[in-house]
């Protein structure tokens, strides 16, 4: 089971961590995804990394902003969110796939971001 961490309420401009955590597995043989979705829009992806952490993509809305990383020895990864924008207000989830799937195969039950002053 994937756990979020780190949600809250924090002024434009300002800067969050996330993190995504596994309860009784371990995350290094994943890809993790952090996804958002806030109401009345779709679900979307915001950054993934690969195993080994050598591989990232990002969203346009949130290039270089956000910054996903991981670090396998705590079994945890995270996503570092600067210059946060009003916008940026949304659940945010961790899931992780595996290496054949087609699809992403734990989800989180998310953690909260609001952006307001």
């Amino acid at each position: 089971q994937l756990v979020e961490y780190g949600g809250g309420l924090v002024q434009p401009g300002g800067s969050l961590r996330l993190s995504c955590g596994a309860s009784g597995g371990t995350l290094e043989y994943f890809a993790i995804g952090w996804f958002r979705q806030s109401p009345g829009k779709e679900r979307e992806r915001v950054a993934c990394i690969n195993g080994s952490g050598d591989r990232t993509s990002y969203a346009d809305s949130v290039r270089g902003r956000f910054t996903i990383s991981r670090d396998n020895a705590k079994n945890t990864v995270y996503l570092e969110m600067n210059n946060l924008r009003p916008e940026d207000t949304a659940v945010y989830y961790c899931a992780a796939k595996g290496g054949a799937s087609p699809g992403w195969d734990y989800w989180g039950k998310g953690t909260l971001v609001t952006v307001s002053s």
